[in-house]
């Protein structure tokens, strides 16, 4: 049996993290953003900043965002742990685990740890980038996660100063020592740093390079894939390869990894294209229509809103079978992906697969 990518999210079970199995997917991303607001508050405890700017700081990292960076760290995680530790035999089965509580089960995990600190920074850097990105001197806009902006909320001040601070602990995270977080690992914090690092300087680097595109008429296709590689995909790059990471993801699988990542970052830009001139802006928590408004290059300005929604499928399905080649070591067809349901298909290897159909399915 297979899905394909236009189907809804299958809901399954699998082993996120260690030993804990979540029975569907909204389940575990569920868990995943629970476990992000706890360390959000740690996060700000610890670093004791001034108000307004941890009021800003706070308003910034606790609006209805999606998390997708985050849910890409985790569910990265998820899936290569999961997987190794059953190739390797090291996987506990005793069902008691499967319904034991996250924090208790998890205690002093510093590989888990290290995921959780993953988290943090990719979130972090990237809600730095869309205060900064809304700022009257970008984009001016005025809603954001379907509240107002950070310099219409406090003021341009405190939002350009919120975006900075946010900047600097998404590094300062990977190895500040912070309460109901283990001692960093030294050789992961090392690996993440040398990810992290030049894809948050590619980020930025794909936001120059989209500036200078706006009112372009005439930008070819490979032109724009070419900033958005940088200005949208670099960091899901970041997220999915240090999730593997602190999961002890061997060469093959960071390879897979980055690959699945390439096309995903690239789709998700795509549907965001998309989904600016098809959806509402109650729908989409910022204002729909913006890139019109901005004149900015896009996929439905060069291609179409139904050429580049296939193009967008396609590249999910590519992303898909990237990763899937060294999960599970299935082969999908050119218009179908395996489901989770499959025989074929271990299940415990399921939360990054899951999280690439939910991506596919979102309509904000």
């Amino acid at each position: 049996m297979t899905v394909s990518l236009t189907s809804s999210a299958t809901s399954s079970g699998f082993a996120p993290f260690n030993a804990v199995s979540f029975q569907s997917t909204e389940q575990f991303h569920g868990a995943v953003r629970a476990q992000l607001a706890k360390d959000i508050e740690v996060l700000f405890a610890y670093a004791k900043l001034p108000s307004p700017l941890v009021d800003a700081c706070r308003y910034v990292m606790t609006g209805q965002g999606k998390l997708v960076r985050p849910l890409m760290v985790a569910s990265a995680f998820a899936s290569i742990n999961s997987g190794n530790s059953e190739r390797t035999d090291e996987r506990n089965d005793d069902i008691d685990m499967l319904n034991a509580d996250l924090d208790s089960l998890l205690e002093n995990d510093s590989d888990y740890d290290m995921s959780r600190r993953a988290a943090l920074a990719v979130e972090l850097l990237h809600t730095y980038s869309l205060v900064h990105d809304d700022l009257p001197c970008m984009d001016d806009d005025e809603l954001r996660r379907g509240q107002p902006t950070a310099h219409i909320a406090f003021d341009e001040a405190t939002a350009l100063l919120a975006g900075d601070v946010l900047q600097t602990l998404a590094f300062e995270v990977l190895t500040a020592e912070m309460p109901t977080f283990a001692p960093f690992d030294a050789h992961i914090a090392s690996q993440l740093l040398a990810i992290f690092a030049p894809r948050a300087r590619r980020m930025v680097s794909g936001q120059m390079l989209d500036l200078n595109a706006e009112a372009s008429a005439s930008i070819a296709q490979d032109d724009l894939e070419a900033i958005h590689r940088d200005k949208t995909g670099a960091l899901i790059e970041a997220a999915m390869l240090m999730g593997g990471v602190c999961a002890g993801a061997t060469a093959p699988q960071r390879m897979a990894l980055q690959e699945c990542a390439q096309y995903i970052g690239l789709a998700f830009q795509v549907q965001d294209d998309v989904l600016d001139v098809t959806m509402t802006t109650d729908t989409l928590g910022k204002p729909a229509g913006s890139d019109e408004k901005l004149d900015k290059s896009t996929y439905v300005k060069l291609m179409g809103v139904d050429e580049a929604t296939s193009y967008a499928q396609s590249l999910f399905i590519e992303g898909r079978a990237a990763i899937s080649r060294e999960l599970i070591r299935a082969e999908p067809s050119d218009d179908e992906i395996p489901s989770s349901t499959d025989d074929n298909v271990d299940t415990h290897n399921d939360a990054l697969l899951a999280l690439i159909e939910w991506l596919w399915s979102r309509k904000k």
